[in-house]
C-alpha cells in the first residue's frame, strides 16, 4: 500500500473519531472504549498493510 494512501486513511479515521467524540453525546466510559477499539484496530490494520502482522502473530517466547 502506498504511503500516501496510508496517511490519508489515518487522517480520515482521526478526523472521524474526533468528530464522533465531540458531537455525539455518550458516557465517558463508552467514549474511552470506542477510542481504544479504534486505535487498536488502526494499529492492527497498519501492521497488516506494512506486512508486519505475520511477525507479531508468530512471535513466541522461549523459556
Amino acid at each position: 500500500m502506498p504511503l500516501l494512501n496510508l496517511v490519508v486513511v489515518l487522517i480520515i479515521v482521526g478526523v472521524a473519531l474526533s468528530l464522533i467524540n465531540r458531537y455525539i453525546p455518550m458516557a465517558s466510559s463508552i467514549k474511552t472504549i470506542l477510542n481504544v477499539v479504534v486505535v487498536v484496530s488502526v494499529c492492527v490494520w497498519v501492521l497488516q498493510a506494512m506486512g508486519l502482522w505475520e511477525g507479531v502473530t508468530s512471535f513466541r517466547l522461549r523459556g
